[in-house]
């Protein structure tokens, strides 16, 4: 069986399509797995069970990237053709089945409205595979022994960002003595792009504390994640990456819709600003490329009663399934 899956370029939206990959490779074992997607979500993608290849989509003018696109993928027949993007592509492909998600709505998450896609509810959970090589280069990154916390201080644009000062300041006191983490180790993630965002938070840990992560490969990056007891991180594809991989995630949001983006599963959570998104972004000459931080008025204070709420909820519900497990 072959399969097209054409998602998106930005890695977040990329990971939240990952649910339904999982779902088709586990669907139909065996089938050859073609996918297309951007270059930044494209490493996402290289441990895909019966991967055949991935198709980097790189924008061109007059929409000319679908017609790449197309040659790329037109010699072949596909048993099914499943296209994110809601392009005409499929429609130009010599395909036995063609599923497109519906529009979008005002109230459905993300992960819920591509699992229509589909027919599902409740919608596949986002999730990513990783080869030994990452788990093992993640096991020697991170010190044994030690509770681990991740910081994402980077977004795609400035209005989404946290400041570096206050994520310095949380990791102070989520890990100072006497604290639920107390002596966690912090790891401060970023891509290799943002280190003037992400470098201010790691030197600001103090020494033997800090992990740098910034500029790690993605899909080590998830296999960190799966091993930390909390993440907290601005509205971003990191924080989508963080909450495929199981970590207890707080995202923090502002001048983004948290009912289309947050953390998908029971161990998200999300902490907002004072405003609505509304308030923040309504002006008519308001511009996401310039804007600066938006994220004022969400507080240290906040974000670390949130966090700690938040790590305590999922250690309950662990707890409970190993209860459940030994009886």
């Amino acid at each position: 069986m072959n399969i097209l899956f054409i998602t998106a370029t930005r890695i977040g939206d990329a990971v939240l399509s990952s649910g339904l990959l999982a779902w088709l490779v586990e669907r139909h074992p065996g089938a050859k797995i073609t996918i297309a997607c951007g270059a930044p979500a494209a490493p996402l993608f290289s441990e895909v069970p019966g991967l055949r290849r991935v198709i980097v989509v790189r924008k061109r003018p007059a929409d000319l990237h679908w017609l790449r696109l197309w040659r790329a993928c037109v010699g072949r027949r596909w048993d099914l053709v499943v296209d994110l993007r809601r392009s005409a592509l499929a429609w130009f492909l010599w395909a036995a089945e063609r599923r497109l998600p519906p529009k979008s709505d005002a109230t459905s998450h993300r992960v819920a409205l591509l699992g229509r896609t589909l027919g599902l509810e409740p919608p596949p959970a986002p999730r990513l595979w990783t080869a030994p090589r990452h788990e093992d280069a993640a096991a020697r990154l991170l010190p044994a022994g030690r509770p681990i916390i991740a910081l994402a201080p980077t977004a795609n644009w400035p209005a989404k960002i946290w400041s570096a000062a206050r994520f310095a300041e949380l990791a102070r006191r989520l890990t100072a003595p006497g604290a639920p983490l107390a002596g966690a180790a912090v790891a401060v993630t970023g891509g290799k792009e943002e280190d003037a965002l992400a470098r201010p938070v790691l030197d600001a840990v103090p020494a033997g504390q800090g992990i740098d992560l910034i500029g790690l490969d993605l899909l080590t990056t998830y296999a960190v994640f799966r091993r930390c007891a909390l993440f907290v991180g601005n509205d971003s594809g990191l924080m989508h990456l963080a909450a495929a991989a199981g970590a207890p995630t707080l995202g923090l949001f502002g001048p983004t819709r948290d009912q289309y983006y947050a953390p998908w599963g029971p161990r998200g959570a999300v902490l907002r600003t004072e405003e609505s998104v509304e308030d923040l972004i309504g002006a008519v000459d308001f511009d996401h490329r310039t804007a600066e931080s938006l994220m004022g008025s969400v507080t240290v204070e906040a974000v670390e009663q949130a966090a700690l709420a938040l790590t305590q909820l999922c250690a309950e519900a662990d707890d409970g399934r190993e209860a459940a497990g030994s009886s």
